[in-house]
C-alpha cells in the first residue's frame, strides 16, 4: 500500500477548501489546511493526520515561503497544493478602477503564484508532485455585468497554470485547474455592490439590476460542492471516476460551467472563421 499523500489546501475555512479538507482525510491522506486565521479553522475535527496553519495568501512573499517551509515540516514533503484560497468583488470595470483590481488580484492571482512557487521547490526536489488551481467558469463567461474584475483574475490563473503544465513537466508534476461552475458555498462574493467611493450615476439602473441578480443567488446554485471536491480529489489519486482515464489539463464541473466553456469556443471558432480572410492576409 502505497504512503498517504500529503496535501498543502489554502483557504480550508469555508467553501470548497472547507469540504475538501474533510474527503481527503476520509481517503486516508493527510492535510495541512490554512486559513487567515487560525481561529476560522478550530473546529475541524481532530485528526492525527490534519495539521492546522494561519496562512494569509496576501502576506507577501517572504512571510508565505516561511508558512510553506512550515507545513513541509510537519510531515516531510507536500505531494499535492491546492490553491483555493480566494475572493470574489463585484462591481462594474470603470467604478472599481485599478484599486478594486488589485485587491482582486492579490488573494487570486498574487496569492496563488507565491504560495506555488514556495511549494515547488519541494516537489522538484522530489520529481513529483501535483498543483491543483481552482479557478472559475466566469473565466469563461466574463460579459456578464458586475463580475470583471473576479473574471479577469480567474483568467490569468488560467493563463498561469497552463504555462506551470508546460514548464513543470520535466519534473513529473503535474497541473490541474478545476473550473466550477455555480455551488452552493458560502461567502462566495465578498462584496454586495454597496461599497463604492465613485459610484457613477450613469451606470445606477446596470448597478441596481446588477445587485439584485447576485443577491437572488445564494441557495439556487445547481452544484453540490462535496461532489464537486470528491471528483477533485479523484483525479489526483487516480481513483473512483478518474480511474484508467488520462490526466485532464481542465476540469470543468458543472453543467453550467460546461454550457459557458463550449460557448466561448465556439464563439472563438465563429470569430475565425467568419474572418479567416483577414486573419491570413497579414503575412508580409
Amino acid at each position: 500500500m502505497s504512503d498517504p499523500k500529503v496535501w498543502l489546501i489554502t483557504g480550508t475555512s469555508s467553501g470548497f477548501g472547507r469540504r475538501l479538507v474533510s474527503i481527503v482525510l476520509e481517503r486516508g491522506d493527510r492535510v495541512v489546511a490554512t486559513a487567515r486565521s487560525l481561529q476560522n479553522i478550530q473546529d475541524f475535527p481532530q485528526s492525527p493526520n490534519l495539521h492546522l496553519l494561519e496562512l494569509d495568501v496576501t502576506s507577501g512573499t517572504t512571510v508565505i515561503k516561511e508558512r510553506v517551509d512550515e507545513a513541509a515540516k510537519v510531515w516531510g514533503r507536500i505531494d499535492v497544493l491546492v490553491n483555493n484560497a480566494g475572493i470574489g468583488l463585484l462591481g462594474l470595470l470603470e467604478e472599481c478602477g485599478v484599486d478594486m483590481m488589485m485587491r482582486q488580484f492579490r488573494p487570486n492571482v498574487f496569492g496563488v503564484l507565491d504560495v506555488t512557487n514556495a511549494t515547488l521547490p519541494y516537489m522538484r526536489e522530489r520529481k513529483s508532485g501535483t498543483v491543483v488551481i481552482i479557478g472559475s467558469r466566469s473565466a469563461w463567461r466574463p460579459e456578464i455585468t458586475g463580475l470583471g474584475v473576479y473574471a479577469a483574475s480567474k483568467a490569468a490563473v488560467q493563463v498561469m497554470g497552463e504555462t506551470l503544465a508546460v514548464e513543470l513537466a520535466p519534473f513529473n508534476i503535474r497541473v490541474l485547474i478545476v473550473e466550477p461552475g455555480a455551488f452552493r458555498t458560502e461567502n462566495i462574493y465578498s462584496n454586495k455592490f454597496d461599497t463604492w467611493t465613485n459610484p457613477i450615476p450613469d451606470y445606477d439602473e446596470m448597478r441596481a439590476e446588477t445587485r439584485v441578480r447576485y443577491d437572488s443567488i445564494p441557495g439556487k446554485q445547481p452544484g453540490d460542492p462535496m461532489k464537486a471536491m470528491k471528483f477533485v480529489v479523484d483525479v489526483v489519486r487516480g481513483e473512483g471516476v478518474a480511474a484508467g482515464r488520462e490526466w485532464p489539463s481542465y476540469l470543468v464541473l458543472g453543467e453550467d460551467a460546461e454550457r459557458d466553456v463550449r460557448n466561448k469556443c465556439m464563439m472563438m471558432l465563429k470569430h475565425l472563421d467568419e474572418w479567416q480572410d483577414v486573419i491570413r492576409d497579414v503575412n508580409v
